[in-house]
Parts: structure tokens; sequence; C-alpha cells
């Protein structure tokens, strides 16, 4: 049997001129992901993780999500609740790199 489903890895810098800002942005980005848990149809797994190592090239959050198929992962990027939580994130990611794949 073929695994189908698809794989949705999405890694931030945060905003923050200390690192106890950086850490609460990367909190505030890591609790608005979590939140879209059950309110998305087709989205299987959600996980977020604050990074801890602190080195110079990582970065702050990750978001690793798995979908039924890619139509599933293109309704996601346009739903309600995944448009609600961008928006209350504003301008708190400062860098992102993404990766789909089955």
């Amino acid at each position: 049997m073929t695994d189908t489903t698809v794989k949705h890895v999405v890694m931030w810098t945060v905003r923050g001129e200390t690192a106890e800002e950086k850490a609460a942005a990367a909190r505030h980005v890591k609790e608005a992901f979590e939140s879209l848990r059950g309110r998305i149809p087709g989205l299987l797994r959600l996980e977020v993780g604050i990074d801890f190592s602190r080195v110079s090239h990582a970065c702050d959050v990750l978001l690793f999500t798995e979908f039924t198929d890619e139509e599933a992962l293109r309704a996601y990027a346009e739903h309600p609740e995944h448009t609600r939580v961008r928006q209350s994130l504003g301008d708190l990611r400062v860098g992102r790199y993404q990766v789909d794949y089955v």
C-alpha cells in the first residue's frame, strides 16, 4: 500500500529584539497554529515545535502537517480558520521556508 498523504512543513524565524521577545513570539505562533486542530477538513496531523538549540542557522518554529491529499492542502491554504491564524500573527514571522511532499 502506498502512502499518499501530503506532508506540509513550514519553518519560520520570528521577530524579537531580545531572547524573551523571540520566545514569546514563538509561543504565540505555536498556540495559534495548534488552535487549528479539528477545524480543517482533511488535516490528519498537526505538530508545532519551538527550536531550543539557539544556533544561528536554526529557524525558531516548525509546523508539520499531514493532509489526506493535495486537494485538502489547497483547501487548507484558503480555509477561514487558517486565514484567521495568519492574520492574527501579523508580522511576527520574518523568515519563512516551506516544503510540500508526498
